[in-house]
């Protein structure tokens, strides 16, 4: 299974659905709560390019970018290879 990063806050709806996409496909994640870590808003903007909105997503080390784009990836047929590596 792949390795899911997420960073996120804990009051972001659109964290929340990320999250829930995952969680209903059974992968497993690790969180990074950049509310609770401050210091790890510097490491997400870096690792993300600049993409400083929560969440971003990370897929084996590969930036997909935010809940929407992860959304765009599922309709596109594209998010469950990307999960199965």
């Amino acid at each position: 299974m792949s390795k899911v990063e997420i960073y996120t806050k804990g009051y972001c709806p659109y964290c929340h659905r990320a999250k829930a996409l995952l969680q209903q496909k059974g992968v497993e994640y690790t969180e990074f709560a950049v509310d609770a870590e401050p210091a790890l808003r510097d490491e997400m903007i870096q690792r993300a390019n600049g993409g400083y909105t929560v969440p971003q997503i990370f897929i084996n080390g590969q930036h997909i970018g935010g809940c929407d784009d992860m959304y765009a990836l599922e309709r596109q047929q594209k998010l469950d290879p990307l999960l199965a590596q």
